[in-house]
């Protein structure tokens, strides 16, 4: 019995691969569809950024004025209150008010919210399972 191989045609390669996928010439529409793309993004964000920076001196203003507490003394008295660690601080305006709002995750991994009254470190409303410190 003897083996016969057939030599079968392949079918024609897209421009792509004939060209060579490293070819930019061959894809100007591509070039500039990731030049748009790339362009659009650091459009949006540069807002994003300012806006972060605006928040940054906003807090900064609201220390130095006293109307807030610092950072560092409400997030040592959030960790005594309660159990588990502080895994995301945001400071907050909300109706005139200043306030924090810490996400804590305790040793059970079920998070909850606390928010803060950032002047005076007062409770202001919680989320989840609290687990307060005996």
């Amino acid at each position: 019995m003897e083996t016969v191989y057939v030599a079968l045609s392949e079918p024609a390669l897209s421009v792509v691969f004939r060209n060579g996928s490293a070819s930019r010439q061959s894809h100007p529409s591509m070039m500039r569809f990731m030049l748009l793309f790339l362009l659009s993004f650091s459009i949006l964000a540069a807002p994003a950024a300012t806006q972060e920076r605006r928040d940054h001196e906003r807090a900064r203003a609201a220390l130095e004025a006293g109307e807030i507490r610092p950072l560092a003394e409400l997030l040592a008295e959030v960790e005594r209150r309660y159990q588990g660690r502080v895994i995301e601080a945001d400071l907050e305006r909300d109706d005139g008010y200043w306030l924090y709002e810490f996400k804590i995750l305790p040793s059970n991994g079920r998070m909850f919210v606390v928010e803060i009254d950032a002047a005076t470190g007062a409770l202001l409303r919680s989320r989840g399972p609290v687990q307060v410190r005996q």
